[in-house]
């Protein structure tokens, strides 16, 4: 049977050591290296090369995000499962937008760490059962609706910043080289869109819309 190549990463010398006992513990596994940083981890896992890495997120210098980020382009192969004490989204997403592959808590028990190496192996993505809960919620969360200017082509947008910004019908066709009737036809569009009547209103609709960044 293969062996599968295991590193921890865990600046905590007795919970590495447990791991690496949990790891031994079963046939077929072998932890073939250890390192108490993210800076030992950066250097050490594209020489030793194991195929699963156990990494936790809170090193003394670069998180587990940052290293599974700096590793990941070099060893896209290898499989990063995050074993934690955090559970929240924030750390949740960032370090699944850096290239993990699975994530435990580390209130998981020795069968739930053993499995979750073998289904990342598998090519799986593993995770405690209430982070996968927090995952599936994230995108049932309902879309902020749109913003009213958000409908908005970029002319008509561009325009409607020079309104705002005090301009008359003929400047803005002179400051973007475009006929007074194209200007008219652009402001009859807008209204359309934001359903309003007026200058004043399509402007107000403008600032109550966010990002605004007015042109130079």
């Amino acid at each position: 049977m293969k062996t599968i190549k295991i590193a921890i990463v865990e600046d905590d010398a007795r919970f590495r050591q447990s791991l690496r006992r949990v790891i031994e513990s079963k046939a077929g596994l072998s932890c073939i290296a250890e390192y108490g940083a993210g800076a030992e981890a950066i250097e050490g896992i594209p020489r030793d090369r194991p195929e699963v890495v156990l990494m936790d997120l809170n090193l003394p210098d670069f998180s587990g995000a940052e290293v599974t980020a700096r590793i990941k382009p070099q060893l896209p192969d290898v499989r990063v499962v995050i074993l934690t004490v955090y559970n929240d989204a924030e750390h949740i997403f960032k370090a699944l937008r850096a290239g993990a592959d699975g994530y435990l808590l580390k209130q998981a028990t020795a069968a739930e760490i053993l499995e979750a190496v073998a289904d990342a192996h598998r090519g799986g993505a593993p995770m405690s059962s209430d982070i996968a809960r927090k995952v599936i919620a994230a995108f049932h969360e309902p879309k902020p609706a749109p913003t009213a200017t958000e409908a908005l082509a970029p002319r008509e947008r561009e325009i409607l910043e020079l309104v705002a910004n005090g301009y008359a019908n003929k400047e803005i066709a002179d400051k973007l080289a475009i006929t007074l009737s194209t200007v008219c036809w652009y402001l009859h569009e807008i209204y359309k869109k934001l359903h309003v009547q007026s200058r004043v209103q399509a402007v107000n609709k403008l600032r109550q819309s966010p990002a605004r960044n007015p042109p130079s």
